[in-house]
Order: C-alpha cells, then structure tokens, then sequence
C-alpha cells in the first residue's frame, strides 16, 4: 500500500498520533538497558547522519547537561575512543556508510554501541551491543516495518520519535541520578 499526500488531510493532531502510536511499540527493556549503558560509561560519543545526527547531537547536548562526559563524533575535539566508552548512533536503516566504519571502530576498540534503528537485522544492528528498534518507515524501506506505515515523507517519523525517546531517556536518567532541572542549567551554555 502506497500512502501519498494526495490520500490525507494532514493535521497536527495526525502527526501526534501517529508518533505516539510508533513510540507506543518501542520495547520498555531496550529502553531501560539504553538509559543503563549511557548512566555507567564513563564517556559517550554520538553519531548519525542528517535530521538523524541532528537528534542525535540534542540527545549528546541533555546529556552533557546531566554532567556526561559526551562527544560528537566528527567534531574537531572528539577525542579517540577507547574501552569503556559508549558510541550512540542513531540510523534509521542501519547501513549508512559512514556510520558503519564509525561502529566497527569503536567495537575494535572495545567501546559499547547502542544503536536507534528501524531495523533490527540491518549490518549496524549486528555490531550494536543494544538495539533500540522504532517501528517506523525507512526511506530506503518503502513497505514499511512491521506493517507501520507513514503519511509522512522519508524518515521523518524515525526522527521524531529518536527525539522523543531521546528526551524520555534523559528523563529517566535524571530519575535515576536524581539530578534536576536546576543542576542541569548550571551546565547551560553561557557564552551566547
């Protein structure tokens, strides 16, 4: 089944619903082992490729502001990974390039990966330590996944949802560290 733009009248409210519904099939585990990793590294780096790697870098920000020591990967200061240290990549098909290079360094290393994606059996999910798997259309996958198909163009329900569990692990994370709102400002960007 082909949805096309032509077939919907598009609201925000169909937007909502339709990111709720994909969050909704996330599995509660893979988050939880997530959030696990990211509390014990002593490090993390993350990566990704466009909107993805913008989400990406939000989510390597909420964490700097919890008090991580986080990297962008590809940033003129991003030092070498080494054991210990956790690469977060978010990849919607699990087979960008570049992407791929980056993990397999990082594993023959010794650092941990967890990896957001659509699919579970794609070449990035065979090197992550942990998957979290959003049920979300592909571009390069135009059936859908699972049967999860989206009115929305490219990748964008994959990105909006690796934003949203960004942001609800960052919640979690000051749960479990019990570090607040407050503390998190301390560590604000103050330069601007």
């Amino acid at each position: 089944m082909t949805v096309t733009n032509d077939s919907i009248e598009v609201t925000p409210e169909k937007i909502l619903a339709e990111v709720a519904a994909c969050v909704r099939q996330v599995s509660a585990e893979s988050l939880t082992q997530g959030a696990e990793l990211m509390e014990f590294s002593p490090r993390i780096f993350v990566a990704g490729a466009g909107r993805s790697g913008l989400c990406m870098r939000a989510l390597g920000m909420r964490l700097m502001h919890l008090g991580k020591t986080v990297h962008v990967v590809g940033e003129i200061t991003t030092p070498s990974v080494v054991v210990e240290d956790l690469l977060i990549i978010g990849s919607g098909s699990g087979r960008t390039a570049s992407l791929l290079t980056m993990a397999g360094q990082a594993r023959n290393r010794g650092a941990k990966i967890l990896l957001f994606t659509t699919d579970a059996t794609s070449p990035l999910a065979e090197l992550a330590d942990q998957q979290v798997i959003i049920p979300a259309p592909s571009f390069r996958m135009a059936d859908g996944v699972r049967g999860f198909m989206s009115f929305q163009p490219l990748g964008t329900l994959f990105e909006q949802a690796l934003l949203i569990l960004g942001d609800w692990l960052i919640l979690r994370l000051m749960q479990r560290t019990g570090v607040d709102a407050a503390q998190m400002f301390e560590r604000h960007a103050n330069l601007e």
